[in-house]
């Protein structure tokens, strides 16, 4: 899954990027500032490429320029467009095999892409997307909920089980999704596909278990 493209005509688009970068000495140093490559940043001004709303937003603050100037030629802060670029958060993609080991659930993970869903939809739900990333699903354990190569979006704030949900959990330095259910007498690990034994973590070793958070999202093609 890619980020947006901005959601507009952007005739001209390279030649006020190149005016932009000027503002912070060209387009070696914006390319920097914003982390892209400058191959990425010279495709994009050559307009052989379509920027994302992301990447305009990241030039727009590194070069104090109006984004909605940038994107389309216009300072009208009324325009659809401004209202488009302004409506997004982005989710980091992580390369969960890169995960496996000790520390940080994501340290040394690269991150993929970022994800773009409405400011709207996350409040909604009663996100904050600080405090979200994304992952893929890795195996058919899952299968019926959640399939293989599905990216899931975790909640890093919700890592106290209550009842029941879907959860990344980190077992022998590897990151899993399953479906965890509280009990009297513990937490039971549930895979959805019932030819994987469900295991129980009893309550005085609930401590042991390290839930990295909850999913709260999936996506996954239907073709």
């Amino acid at each position: 899954m890619k980020d947006s493209p901005v959601p507009f005509n952007t005739n001209g688009i390279g030649t006020r990027i190149e005016e932009a970068a000027a503002k912070v000495g060209g387009k070696r140093g914006l390319s920097k500032m914003i982390d892209i490559s400058e191959a990425q940043l010279y495709r994009i001004i050559a307009e052989e490429s379509s920027p994302k709303i992301e990447t305009l937003v990241a030039i727009a603050n590194a070069t104090g320029v109006s984004v909605t100037w940038l994107a389309i030629g216009s300072n009208d802060s009324d325009s659809d467009s401004a209202e488009h670029l302004q409506e997004y958060d982005f989710v980091p993609l992580y390369d969960a095999q890169c995960s496996a080991g000790n520390g940080s659930w994501n340290e040394n993970a690269q991150v993929l892409t970022k994800l773009a869903f409405t400011s709207y939809s996350l409040r909604k739900k009663g996100l904050e997307s600080k405090m979200l990333s994304a992952i893929r699903v890795d195996g058919d354990s899952m299968e019926g909920d959640l399939s293989d190569g599905d990216a899931v979006m975790v909640d890093h704030s919700k890592t106290d089980v209550k009842g029941e949900g879907i959860y990344v959990i980190r077992l022998d330095g590897h990151l899993y999704a399953k479906r965890l259910q509280r009990t009297f007498d513990g937490i039971d690990i549930i895979s959805t596909n019932k030819a994987y034994k469900a295991m129980s973590v009893p309550k005085d070793r609930i401590e042991e278990l390290e839930v990295i958070g909850q999913v709260v999202w999936a996506a996954s093609w239907c073709i």
